[in-house]
């Protein structure tokens, strides 16, 4: 019983530690930064995603796990078991579908 009440306060409370400790040595860093003098565009080093590129990238990623979905369930209907067919073909096409976002989001910053 009590365990069923640590499990998830303990993983929520490391991921909340982790990104308290990751905020607050960044911005510990950037004030050393700053008061040795150090040029303020340092910190936008690096291209930000857009809301554009975030949502193509989650529409690539559902469209392949749907595609994934649906070849696995051909593939069990072949005679594959269905333990290894589903989690394969989600994650194969998964992937594939960040690759293809990959790829279209690099051709649309091209192209801009």
């Amino acid at each position: 019983m009590a365990s069923e009440i640590l499990i998830p306060f303990i993983v929520f409370s490391c991921l909340f530690g982790i990104v308290y400790l990751y905020l607050t040595t960044r911005n510990k860093e950037r004030m050393a930064l700053i008061e040795k003098g150090a040029d303020a565009s340092l910190f936008n080093s690096g291209k930000k995603f857009g809301f554009g590129e975030v949502v193509l990238n989650f529409a690539f990623l559902a469209i392949g796990i749907g595609v994934g979905v649906l070849v696995g369930a051909l593939l069990e209907q072949g005679g594959m078991d269905s333990d290894v067919s589903f989690p394969a073909c989600i994650f194969i096409f998964a992937g594939l579908g960040l690759v293809t976002s990959f790829f279209v989001n690099r051709k649309l910053s091209k192209s801009e």
